[in-house]
């Protein structure tokens, strides 16, 4: 099941469920307040450098992918 991640449009809380997949957020609760206005976000993804391609492949692309916002940052 894949990870999904909320924001709570009462509280601003962010959060993360595992649903299946095509399932929406009518069964999601935020833990903090308990309310279900509920949105669903855009996440980010992170990839790991094999050993093979080494560090200059990483630093040649600015690492993780090169966008800027460096590697395993979180939500943005």
């Amino acid at each position: 099941m894949p990870l999904y991640e909320y924001r709570c449009r009462s509280c601003d809380e962010r959060f993360e469920v595992l649903q299946r997949v095509g399932e929406g957020p009518d069964s999601v609760r935020c833990p903090g307040c308990g309310g279900r206005d509920v949105t669903k976000q855009l996440s980010t993804f992170a990839a790991g450098v094999s050993a093979s391609t080494g560090s200059a492949s990483f630093a040649a692309t600015g690492g993780c992918g090169g966008g800027g916002g460096g590697c395993g940052s979180g939500f943005t």
